[in-house]
């Protein structure tokens, strides 16, 4: 995956309160959908011992030390400030990810209407509810953000098995936008059921998958606006194959197996890893806003 040195960042498409912590208090669930959702506290809390991780428990802790946030409009510019900062890349990611769903809806008569991503460390406040880093990335529609402790990406490595790299990264930023356009298109109002292999629950999250294949297939295409510059100008075999392999360990089976020794799809809420390579692949494939009506679709 490479990044156009010339392509100009809008890093106000992110807040950033890393190094900040909220208040303690009792957890609540994020409402939002996310890449791998409360199961992955489970693997968390199974490697633990039974317990929460640290910093996880609720209990009010003393305000660490801010004087080292980074402040991404102040360093991130240009696709050139990735050499120096490599969290600019996810201001390419987000930004390239906004401008090809602003393009995608302007080729439908329709509006995007951007979110913002919130980067932050250990727990958060949302108009969802406070939620902790251990529920994984999440999107919340009521205050319309993104929200990623970037300290998951290690998570995704170390403790659910996927090999990692940019792309990898990439898919998961790219899968909680897919949960902000379901938002726009009112298709999260189509959930009902919400636990099983087949569930309404398990195809929201599909079809974000989808969403995020769609936009890997036109991610060296999508310009800077106003711009002939692409944000990426280059994607490899490799970056796909990294991309399906975080889809697939952060699949309900593979999870369940880490967590629990056994995979029970009647409780499912985001797929197989088998399910998530394939409609992440059918929309990399297809790069088509109807291939990826998981609703409609007899097999997932």
């Amino acid at each position: 995956m490479k990044f156009n040195p010339r392509a100009r960042l809008d890093s106000s498409q992110v807040e950033d309160t890393r190094g900040r912590r909220m208040p303690g208090g009792r957890l609540a669930l994020p409402v939002g959908g996310g890449v791998g959702g409360l199961i992955v506290l489970l693997v968390l809390v199974f490697l633990n011992g039974g317990q929460l991780p640290a910093g996880l428990t609720g209990e009010p802790e003393p305000a660490p030390d801010i004087s080292n946030d980074t402040n991404l409009e102040a360093v991130c510019k240009t696709g050139e400030d990735i050499q120096t900062n490599r969290d600019c890349r996810f201001v390419a990611e987000i930004n390239s990810i906004q401008a090809f769903w602003t393009d995608e809806f302007t080729q439908r008569n329709a509006t995007y209407d951007k979110a913002l991503t919130h980067f932050f460390t250990d727990q958060v406040s949302t108009d969802c509810g406070a939620a902790s880093s251990a529920v994984g990335p999440f999107y919340c529609p009521v205050d319309d953000k993104v929200y990623v402790d970037l300290g998951f990406f290690d998570t995704l490595e170390s403790q659910l098995g996927a090999q990692g790299g940019d792309f990898a990264e990439a898919y998961v930023i790219a899968h909680e936008y897919g949960h902000h356009v379901q938002d726009l298109l009112g298709t999260m109002e189509q959930v009902r059921s919400r636990q099983g292999e087949e569930s309404d629950a398990v195809r929201l999250e599909l079809q974000a998958d989808c969403y995020a294949g769609m936009w890997a297939k036109h991610a060296t295409q999508v310009t800077v606006p106003g711009t002939d510059e692409p944000f990426i100008i280059d994607l490899t075999a490799q970056d796909i194959a990294l991309a399906l392999d975080a889809a697939e360990a952060v699949g309900d089976d593979r999870i369940q197996s880490k967590a629990q020794g056994q995979v029970t799809p009647e409780t499912w809420t985001h797929g197989s890893a088998q399910m998530r390579n394939r409609w992440f692949s059918t929309g990399y494939e297809s790069g088509e806003l109807e291939a990826c009506d998981t609703f409609a679709a007899r097999q997932l």
